[in-house]
């Protein structure tokens, strides 16, 4: 079995709880949990299922891009 890396981006989510979890390579892959450990595992199984599909349509699997974040300043409105 051949395995993907792919960098994600978990965010919590204070007003709601818990944490949502995205794949920046893979546009629409995103999960959810209670706990960062239950979004990490949730989007293990969401990228599993994408990229059955993307295999099943024929579409290349896309490569990992690493994932850099940056704090910025604005004034506030």
């Amino acid at each position: 079995m051949e395995l993907n890396k792919y960098h994600v981006v978990l965010e919590s989510e204070p007003e709601m709880g818990g944490f949502s979890v995205y794949v920046p390579a893979l546009p629409g892959c995103a999960s959810q949990g209670e706990t960062e450990k239950d979004a990490l595992e949730n989007i293990r199984e969401a990228i599993s299922v994408h990229l059955e599909g993307l295999k099943k349509d024929g579409i290349p699997i896309p490569e990992d891009r690493e994932v850099t974040t940056k704090e910025v300043e604005v004034a506030r409105a």
